[in-house]
């Protein structure tokens, strides 16, 4: 029964989401070199959740830009908060040895924490209606998954490829570390601006989409590595597909756990997600001072 209530666009949403999600994830972490990187780690998801509930509780969530019937306003405002918190991340993880780990993360957390308490504010001042959306935002949410929305994700998602493909051989000279990308002729400090803002914009709108999912990023480039290694030609569209899988995956048990209720999506990224990094965390224990 369940199955047969899936509808088509839920399933190609969450399937785009997901592949956004993963080569995002992938992209950070060869960017910053480390493997702990994910757009939910470092603010991004939580910025991007924290402007598209300003969009909803300035009442903007109903306007209408290039005929998208509303989307667009929220997924602007999901952009920007989404491009600031991983700017924010980046230029105080920024030093002149390059970019520091733990320092990412200790601010990556921080900037979390103050976009859960501007969260928590904004809520207090919503009505029903738009806590009840801005809820929705952030858990995940792919139950409202329409043509539409489709229509926005998926030329996003054949540039995000296309654009993240041409900049694998920089993201293989960054595997090297920076210096030696410079020395390979590599403009670093262009590369970076460049792909943050692809990201950004990558993760931003999905969370304007279906809201905040954590840990895809995360998960997803690992088990590509196991597979066909740390090369970003491959690496970058096998975590797409693979990324794709696991959100229609983690979207299908999200109906089944308790059925006939269903669990936001994010709330199973966050249960598959949380063990890994912790798994993580006690490997690269050594690596990350």
């Amino acid at each position: 029964m369940i199955l047969r209530e899936i509808r088509l666009p839920r399933v190609l949403l969450s399937a785009l989401v997901g592949a956004v999600l993963a080569m995002s994830g992938a992209v950070l972490q060869g960017l910053f070199r480390n493997p702990l990187a994910d757009p939910s780690l470092i603010g991004v998801s939580a910025g991007a959740s924290v402007g598209a509930s300003a969009a909803i509780l300035l009442g903007l969530n109903w306007l209408s830009v290039w005929g998208l019937g509303g989307l667009s306003v929220v997924a602007l405002g999901a952009f920007v908060g989404g491009f600031l918190a991983v700017l924010l991340v980046y230029q105080l993880s920024t030093g002149p040895q390059g970019t520091s780990v733990t320092t990412m993360l200790l601010v990556g957390i921080a900037i979390s924490g103050l976009a859960g308490a501007a969260n928590s504010l904004m809520s207090i001042l919503a009505d029903n209606e738009m806590l009840r959306r801005m809820s929705l935002w952030q858990m995940g949410n792919l139950d409202l998954a329409n043509w539409s929305r489709i229509k926005i994700c998926l030329p996003m998602l054949l540039g995000f490829l296309l654009l993240l493909r041409g900049q694998a051989g920089n993201l293989n000279a960054f595997l090297l570390g920076e210096s030696e990308a410079r020395h390979l002729g590599i403009e670093v400090d262009v590369v970076k601006r460049r792909l943050i803002l692809l990201t950004a914009l990558g993760v931003g709108v999905c969370t304007a989409l279906v809201g905040a999912i954590a840990f895809v990023g995360l998960i997803v480039p690992h088990l590509v590595r196991l597979l066909s290694g740390p090369d970003h030609r491959t690496l970058i569209p096998a975590s797409g597909l693979m990324g794709a899988m696991l959100l229609v995956l983690a979207d299908l048990f999200s109906r089944i756990l308790i059925a006939p209720a269903e669990l936001p999506v994010g709330v199973i990224t966050a249960f598959l997600g949380v063990p890994f990094f912790v798994f993580l965390l006690r490997h690269q224990r050594g690596k990350l001072l």
